[in-house]
């Protein structure tokens, strides 16, 4: 695929101002476009336009002096020719709405919520879909820690879309000496594989809360690529999916690093919090409780085999113990240990 080649003075605009939409747009202000960072908060806003930092998410990232700051969404928008949506699926589809007045038609927006809308099995591009059904729709996953994309340690991610030529330009738009960008044409799958790691990263946490040993993890780590390949394949996903970075990259990220808010949440709960003290705990959004529910109740319909994911669901919403979770899912297992074979 060539890249696109953009102008400098196109315009960008990046919905949300936590960890990740703040390095994104960052990264983007600092390869010479013209960026728009939008803040929900105008007091949060005035404060990173005058310290040039996002205390709250990320302290000690200085903000490029190029890139503009706002709480206006309207200002934000205007003229942008490209739209990422950075914020949490509980408050997607009101950004979405709210946006939808000042996008432009052929507009591409990009999504990099992992993670499922409140109200049931929707992913987020089909939210902007909904709400924006003038653009041109793409999805960015990935084994991104944001404070390790501000710290520029090497990283990759994909851009997700059947659209070759969105693709294209948001490799443009962020590739650095530091951060890959990777296509993928199947959307469906790489947004499955987001949003499922965040239940496995909760059970990591546990486990390594808990002292688990190594041969635990290993077996977390790949029966969970089971199951997160297992239900991808039932509903029309491409399995291969899950071995590329938006699958086994970002699991293995989520369920190693105390960076996750997942990985956190789940060894808030081993260390005996409840479920509203761990999440206070974490301060930021979890997007694994809400996935968890949504998975199971989608699992059970679609009759797919899920353990891990049953199990998890018992402890957050079923009043079961940690232990009686793990000694349950431990003789429910199933013998074979590769589902999907070439040739």
């Amino acid at each position: 695929m060539g890249v696109v080649q953009m102008a400098a003075s196109t315009r960008i605009a990046v919905l949300g101002g936590g960890s990740f939409g703040t390095a994104i747009a960052n990264m983007i202000a600092g390869n010479g476009h013209a960026v728009s960072l939008w803040m929900r908060d105008p007091q949060r806003a005035a404060r990173c336009r005058e310290t040039r930092r996002n205390e709250r998410y990320l302290p000690d990232y200085v903000l490029d002096e190029r890139l503009i700051i706002t709480s206006d969404l309207g200002a934000a928008l205007d003229g942008a020719a490209v739209v990422f949506f950075s914020v949490p699926t509980g408050a997607f589809a009101e950004v979405a709405r709210r946006a939808g007045p000042h996008v432009r038609p052929g507009t591409f927006a990009i999504s990099t919520a992992k993670g499922f809308a409140p109200e049931g099995f929707t992913r987020m591009s089909e939210v902007l879909a909904r709400h924006l059904p003038q653009t041109r729709i793409g999805v960015i996953s990935g084994p991104n820690l944001a404070r390790e994309v501000a710290h520029h340690d090497i990283t990759a991610t994909v851009i997700a879309s059947p659209d070759a030529e969105l693709c294209a330009r948001v490799q443009q738009l962020l590739v650095t000496s530091y951060f890959r960008v990777y296509a993928n044409a199947d959307m469906f799958g790489v947004e499955l594989a987001g949003a499922l790691k965040n239940i496995y990263a909760i059970e990591a946490g546990m486990a390594t809360q808990l002292g688990l040993g190594q041969n635990t993890m290993a077996v977390l780590l790949t029966r969970s690529l089971a199951e997160m390949t297992r239900f991808a394949a039932t509903l029309g996903a491409n399995p291969m999916t899950v071995l590329g970075l938006g699958g086994v990259g970002d699991l293995f990220v989520t369920c190693t690093s105390p960076l996750s808010r997942n990985f956190r949440l789940g060894q808030a709960l081993a260390a005996g919090r409840s479920l509203e003290e761990a999440v206070a705990e974490v301060g930021q959004v979890a997007e694994g409780v809400n996935t968890t529910r949504i998975v199971k109740r989608k699992a059970d319909e679609l009759g797919v085999y899920m353990p891990l994911a049953s199990a998890l669901h018992a402890v957050l919403f079923e009043g079961r113990s940690i232990a009686q979770a793990l000694a349950r899912m431990a003789v429910s297992e199933r013998s074979d240990d590769v589902e999907f074979r070439v040739g």
